[in-house]
């Protein structure tokens, strides 16, 4: 960790190179470890100290980017004549808003010390006894348990600066048998809320219980989703309509329905940067502090995230949820999704099902059509038929093609404990709970 002293001289060194120059910069201090196992055995323990700088300068409407993970005096000189140069001979931006002014944000604690200083040995204690149950079971299992840290800072020539330090962890787990597997995983920003063993418990009890999986017949099934699912449902609607972008471009799911009645009045969606329930930042990648925007509220869409530049576009404000510089051309992004929770438990929702699915997760979804987000893709990872309210046996994957949007018009009832999945890449935090579904169309079995 650095600090925020130290960030600060940084980007004074920064923006003093830029010489009058409208610029605007992203400093990102990164401290990771990974111990990763396979075959139950661990044989990778791996860390990574690093920091990356992106700039963007700004001649009239004209912008020039430039990344380096030097800090050095002649490393940031490079960087901001790079980016110089790539703006006089870049095309202008008509639709560019200028920088923002500094803005006031909430400090948001997501620090834990010792998360922090998380030791290879403690990682290796707690994957060791996952392994173990394993081989109990006669399993294979794999997967990583992953600590560290990151330090976040925005700056530009208007006089923002914006700080953030935040730990994290996660841990992972796939277990298999020749003919079975089960899947478990969970984030925080502390490790200490990480029950590892119980993680690789559950894994290992769903794939001890899936040997011999029967083939059924495709068709539309009520379904009972753990959270991997949800977080599977969230994330597509994320990126292919929660997005200004997306809405103006007239792509997203939301488009033409707008203040309707789309999902199920169950159905509460969110996203808030400041919550420490999830992966908090309290502003986004140009220092505009986040707010809490209501995305579905009670089964009805609300409205996208913006960030400046679409906000502008739109006339409306920043919603602060711009992406980082180098993916500022996705358009905003919701990265602190939230569903509300429910008042079931994932057995109570098993014990309601005459006849349906479980299942644990989804696996390779991809997007067929975005204006109702249809999504194909296959179950994995733990598929039993649910008889009389039980689990009565383990069932072969099984492909489908389906509107996410449908899917969450059709929730009948939602669990009461929600879990944190933070992505590896991007950094999105999504808490969620398990949902049931009173039908999802399945169109074959993969095998």
């Amino acid at each position: 960790m650095i600090g925020e002293k130290e960030a600060r001289k940084l980007s004074e060194a920064i923006l003093k190179r830029c010489q009058g120059t409208p610029a605007e910069a992203t400093i990102l201090f990164n401290d990771g470890a990974l111990t990763r196992f396979a075959n139950n055995f661990i044989h990778q323990n791996v860390s990574e100290r690093d920091a990356e700088i992106i700039i963007r300068c700004f001649i009239g409407k004209q912008i020039g980017t430039a990344t380096t993970n030097r800090s050095d005096e002649a490393g940031l000189d490079e960087l901001v004549q790079k980016a110089k140069d790539n703006a006089k001979v870049s095309p202008e931006d008509p639709n560019y808003p200028g920088l923002p002014e500094p803005a006031t944000y909430m400090r948001v604690a997501a620090w834990d010390q010792p998360t922090a200083d998380y030791s290879p040995e403690k990682r290796a204690q707690a994957v060791g006894s996952v392994c173990r149950l394993a081989v109990e079971k006669g399993l294979n299992a794999s997967g990583a348990f992953s600590t560290g840290s990151n330090e976040l800072v925005v700056i530009n020539t208007k006089g923002v600066f914006a700080y953030h330090a935040q730990t994290g962890a996660d841990f992972q787990t796939v277990v298999m048998s020749d003919d079975s597997s089960g899947r478990a995983q969970e984030s925080a920003w502390k490790a200490s809320d990480l029950d590892v063993e119980t993680l690789g418990r559950t894994a290992i009890e769903s794939a001890a219980r899936g040997h011999n999986p029967r083939k059924i017949d495709p068709g539309e099934y009520p379904v009972v989703f753990e959270h991997y699912v949800t977080e599977d449902l969230l994330s597509m609607l994320n990126f292919y309509g929660m997005s200004a972008q997306a809405l103006e471009e007239g792509r997203s799911w939301m488009n033409d329905r707008l203040g309707q009645q789309v999902m199920s009045p169950l159905v509460n969606i969110w996203d808030d940067g400041n919550d420490t329930a999830g992966s908090p930042l309290p502003f986004d990648f140009e220092g505009v502090p986040k707010q809490r925007v209501e995305i579905v509220k009670e089964g009805v869409a609300m409205g996208p995230v913006y960030d400046r530049y679409t906000g502008a576009k739109m006339g409306k404000p920043s919603t602060g949820h711009a992406t980082p510089i180098s993916f500022r051309g996705m358009g905003p992004i919701a990265m602190n999704l939230f569903m509300a929770p429910g008042n079931a438990t994932v057995d109570e929702m098993i014990r309601s099902t005459e006849k349906g699915l479980y299942i644990n997760r989804f696996w390779y979804t991809r997007l067929v059509h975005p204006r109702d987000c249809v999504i194909t893709g296959m179950t994995r990872d733990g598929v039993f038929m649910i008889e009389n309210g039980e689990l009565a046996y383990p069932v072969k994957n099984l492909r489908f093609t389906m509107s996410y949007v449908q899917a969450l018009a059709n929730v009948e009832a939602i669990g009461k404990e929600s879990h944190l999945l933070v992505g590896e890449y991007g950094g999105f935090g999504t808490r969620i709970p398990a949902l049931k579904i009173k039908g999802f169309k399945f169109t074959g079995s993969t095998v």
